[in-house]
Order: C-alpha cells, then sequence, then structure tokens
C-alpha cells in the first residue's frame, strides 16, 4: 500500500489508579479531541502504574467507551494494561490496540522488565513487533524497552517507519525519554513517538514526567506536551521526497 501522511497523537489523560472503567473514558476523550489516525498512551495507562494490577481483558466490558470512540473516529489506540502471559496464563505488561474496525487485541508485550516488575510476577514478551496502518509500519515498545539499544535494532529490522513507545518517567528524568528517542533516530532513521505518563500513578512514582512528544525521522521535533495531566501532541508525519 502507497503511504501518504500519517496523524499520531501522544496523550497522557490523567489516571485513576486501578479505575479501568474512569480511565477508559479519559482514554475515548483524548481519542475525540485528538483528530488522528493513531493515538498513543503511557504504559499501563488504563490502570496506572500499578504493579499488583488485574490482567484487563480484551473482552472487558470497561473497555467499551474507549472502543467506540476508535470506530466513530476510525482512529487506532494504543494503550497500556497488564495483559495475559505470552503462554496464555500469567501476566505481562503490555499493550492493547483498539482497532477502528471494532476489534480490541494485545498486540505487543513489554521485552525488557525492570526488577521490580519480574518481582511482581510479571513475565516478558517474546518477540519484538510491528503493526502495519495506511501503509506504515509501526514498530511498538514500552518503557525500559527503549534504554536498550538491542530492542530498537530488533524492532527496527521489522522495517518499521516510526518507533512508538508508552512510557513512565519520573518528573525528576524529564529529559530521558528524549535521549532515548534520539539514539533511536540515530541509529535507526525512523521517526519515534513517546507517550509519557503526566501526574501521580503507582510504583512510587508521586510525580512523572509528561512531555509526550513526536519527532520525524531527521530529528525535528514536531510535537510535545507539557507536563499537566491530560495533555495531547499531535503531528503528522509525511514521506519524504
Amino acid at each position: 500500500m502507497a503511504r501518504h501522511s500519517l496523524t499520531i497523537a501522544v496523550a497522557q489523560p490523567a489516571c485513576i489508579a486501578g479505575d479501568v472503567a474512569t480511565n477508559a473514558q479519559a482514554h475515548a476523550e483524548a481519542v475525540r479531541s485528538a483528530g488522528a489516525r493513531v493515538v498513543v498512551f503511557p504504559e499501563m495507562s488504563l490502570t496506572g502504574y500499578e504493579l499488583a494490577a488485574a490482567v484487563v481483558d480484551v473482552d472487558d466490558s470497561r473497555l467499551r467507551p474507549l472502543l467506540a470512540a476508535c470506530v466513530e473516529s476510525g482512529t487506532l489506540a494504543l494503550a497500556g494494561a497488564a495483559v495475559v502471559g505470552p503462554d496464555g496464563n500469567g501476566r505481562s505488561i503490555g499493550t492493547l490496540g483498539f482497532d477502528p474496525g471494532g476489534s480490541v487485541a494485545v498486540v505487543y508485550r513489554k521485552l525488557w522488565l525492570g526488577p521490580s516488575e519480574v518481582d511482581a510476577g510479571f513475565e516478558p514478551g517474546t518477540t519484538p513487533v510491528a503493526i502495519d496502518i495506511d501503509g506504515w509500519r509501526l514498530g511498538l515498545a514500552i518503557c525500559k524497552d527503549t534504554r536498550h539499544p538491542e530492542h530498537s535494532t530488533a524492532t527496527a529490522a521489522l522495517g518499521i517507519d516510526v518507533y512508538v513507545a508508552g512510557i513512565v518517567h519520573g518528573a525528576d528524568e524529564p529529559d530521558e525519554h528524549e535521549i532515548r528517542a534520539r539514539r533511536v533516530i540515530a541509529d535507526h532513521g525512523v521517526a519515534v513517538a513517546t507517550a509519557s505518563f503526566a501526574g501521580p500513578t503507582g510504583g512510587g512514582y508521586d510525580d512523572t514526567a509528561g512531555n509526550s512528544a513526536i519527532w520525524a525521522a531527521d530529528g525535528t521535533e514536531l510535537a510535545r506536551a507539557g507536563t499537566r495531566p491530560g495533555e495531547i501532541a499531535v503531528a503528522t508525519l509525511t514521506v519524504s521526497p
């Protein structure tokens, strides 16, 4: 399929710990207001970064408002949650894809886990993942994945156009995701979109960095949110002539 432009948003909705229903509604509002073909949300955005969070099933009725917003607006939403492990049991930190065609699926499981996540019983995924939309290929990442060049290298090998990540960083490290994004751009020549938590969440994060942003493949910063919950950054990626 020939590629044209792709409008992508990175959103940092306010999150209530463990309240999937309320958080899904906030995600739905972000999808409707973004006006984008793809909306990316932070790591574990549907529950907060709560290491004891229960698995969110793809058919959970609490997710219906978000799915409805995606169908109505023609948007692919990539939201974070604890999901079933790769063997159909246990828990992984994952990305749920809300397709504008009306389905929800686990599209990615985090490969590089932190010690506290391992201690909490999370299992890593098994493979890098890229998904397709409108002729664009999106490589998926979650937080600590972006710290490891091996992850972006393996994901870029899938032939991606954009490296897409949902993350959680503390307010004391506001530049960390940009440092990692620029390394990916320098190494692989792809655009990067990073959705970063804003406000308080679990896991000891009393405050988080926000500053969700989108960079073009040449390193140009195209859009950036601030540090407050509820902010969204939107940019349109174009094919280089």
